[in-house]
């Protein structure tokens, strides 16, 4: 028995601005229920709520059963900690503990070979057989060969950042999945994952006799896996909860009845009020003449007052307005030219020419190469010259490489990074970000930075530190940097990932009506029907081309 009880919960940002206004849902037990909404609604406020990282300032969670976390960092590890670490992260807060303290003591071992910090040891290794350990590392020894092909043995002390953004997630679902936990809080668990491994979720989510309540901007992870669907709605006074008790299939028409509902109600209500107000002042009137008037005019007020007191119905959700504008300009022919090029140690020679206006969507499994294949263009390709050097500060790691990449004249690379790390832009507020300006483009006035962040529906936190954004805020504010920065071939890496629904829609509306050349590593199956052409990177480490996107390359062959 496994469920979420959500009750009234109020909470209020450090400068008093209300996010969650009187949010009640239910999760019922064995439900696979998704928490949708407009990025900055604060659903991953609320599952910080939920798993008690936070304090409501009003409202109370309920709960049943032994809760799992994957929380939204999952993915982004760039920090020196190992892949058993990541395990231990995912793991209940007993055997996480005694984790802690047998790396505790190993630690004080290597200062200290005294008998105390020996018994220490000695003690912490036993804690950690009686919570499970041994038992739980047989677990961990299936997880890592399911997620990484690797034995827990050989994995374990793996640096964790080593891991693509896929393998990392797939990890931690594999351990949730196979845990003791009942209830399983799941923070966008499909970001970083390829098809197949979106397609192994959906199966995961299925199948599964656990209660999983988890975050996702999917359209098509939502339409196979939500059985209901909790709406976060933007209101004036923070964001309130809808709940939609079916899947994604029937939500939108769902949805749109629902407000269609909420506007004939209000429209009702207004026209009750003009009728009780005109009421009033006819007895009114009437009642400074004739004495007899007076108690209907009482009881008129009284019924105007009544009528006030409860209140209009509920009102229509505010909608967020995105509306992206991604210039470009003419370029050489030939965008981008490959001739023989080698990943080192990731993909085999390949050559390929993409055009300018091409929009080209790079396909594979996790770890293949794709993004070191975006990155290299982003810093400018071979040996690059000035005209090609990005349009951002984001900083790119070098890409090791033999063979030749070159840009077409005029190419103006801008880069968006997967993880959002963008290290220029951390301390600083948008509004701040947008009025320096910078080497690459111009700085704007208040006026016109504020118009901007509007149409990127990011007024509303111009004051806001980058840092402090969710990472969909972050997403659409990186994309607006590129439209300022005057990008001619746009390189992607997963645009889509923390992008809400409406949100996601409006880039595509932008890549389609951008001059210039776009490469997008993707595993958004609804995001990639809008490309032309596919490079797909292949298991067997060989990159060919496809005229249709092609989701089930496996795990690339190489020694691990």
């Amino acid at each position: 028995m496994a469920h979420i009880d959500v009750s009234g919960i109020d909470y209020f940002l450090s400068d008093g601005t209300q996010l969650l206004n009187g949010v009640t849902f239910k999760v019922p037990d064995g439900s696979k229920t998704a928490l949708i909404g407009p990025n900055g609604t604060g659903k991953t406020t609320l599952f910080k709520i939920i798993a008690g990282d936070l304090t409501p300032d009003e409202g109370v969670i309920g709960r049943s059963g032994a809760m799992g976390i994957m929380r939204q960092f999952v993915g982004q590890v760039r920090d020196e900690s190992t892949v058993r670490d990541l395990l231990v992260s995912a793991a209940p807060p007993a055997l996480a503990a005694a984790a802690k303290a047998v790396d505790d003591a190993e630690l004080a071992m290597m200062e200290y070979d005294d008998e105390p910090t020996q018994m220490r040891y000695a003690q912490a290794i036993v804690d950690w057989g009686d919570a499970g350990g041994y038992d739980v590392e047989t677990v961990w020894d299936e997880v890592c060969m399911a997620a990484l092909g690797l034995p827990f043995d050989r994995a374990q002390h793996r640096p964790a950042s080593s891991l693509s953004g896929g393998e990392q997630k797939r990890l931690v679902l594999e351990a949730l999945f196979s845990g003791p936990d009942e209830l399983l809080l799941l923070d966008e668990p499909d970001n970083y994952l390829d098809v197949p491994g979106k397609r192994w979720l959906e199966n995961k989510l299925n199948e599964s006799k656990k209660t999983v309540f988890f975050i996702s901007h999917d359209r098509e992870l939502l339409n196979n896996a939500a059985g209901r669907i909790v709406t976060l709605e933007p209101g004036i006074n923070g964001a309130g909860a809808w709940v939609h008790g079916g899947g994604f299939g029937t939500y939108v028409d769902a949805r749109a009845d629902r407000n269609a509902r909420f506007e004939e109600l209000r429209k009702r209500w207004d026209e009750e009020h003009v009728k009780l107000k005109e009421l009033v002042n006819m007895y009114k009137t009437k009642a400074a003449f004739r004495s007899d008037m007076a108690n209907k005019y009482q009881a008129a007020q009284t019924r105007l007052a009544k009528f006030l007191e409860a209140g209009p119905p509920e009102a229509l959700p505010l909608e967020q307005n995105v509306n992206m504008r991604l210039r470009g300009g003419r370029t050489a022919k030939r965008a981008v030219v490959a001739e023989k090029l080698e990943l080192t140690g990731l993909m085999k020679p390949f050559s390929t020419e993409i055009w300018f206006g091409d929009r080209v969507g790079v396909l594979g499994s996790n770890g293949s190469g794709k993004s070191h294949f975006l990155r290299l263009l982003a810093s400018g390709g071979t040996d690059p010259e000035r005209e090609h050097l990005p349009v951002s500060d984001v900083e790119i790691a070098e890409v090791p490489h033999e063979g030749t990449v070159k840009l077409g004249a005029r190419i103006r690379p801008g880069f968006f990074a997967q993880t959002h790390s963008r290290p220029d832009l951390m301390g600083r507020t948008l509004l701040d970000i947008l009025h320096r300006g910078d080497e690459h483009r111009s700085g704007l006035g208040r006026e016109a930075a504020s118009g901007a962040l509007d149409s990127y529906g990011l007024v509303g936190s111009a004051e806001q530190k980058y840092e402090s954004l969710s990472g969909g805020q972050q997403a659409r504010f990186q994309i607006l940097l590129l439209q300022l920065s005057g990008a001619t071939l746009l390189l992607l890496d997963e645009p889509t990932d923390n992008l809400d629904l409406h949100s996601g829609e409006a880039l595509e509306r932008a890549i389609d009506a951008f001059e210039g050349t776009v490469l997008a590593v993707t595993h958004d199956r609804w995001f990639a029907k809008s490309f032309d052409r596919f490079l797909v990177f292949g298991s067997d480490g060989k990159v060919y081309e496809s005229a249709e996107p092609v989701w089930d390359e496996s795990r690339v062959e190489r020694a691990r």
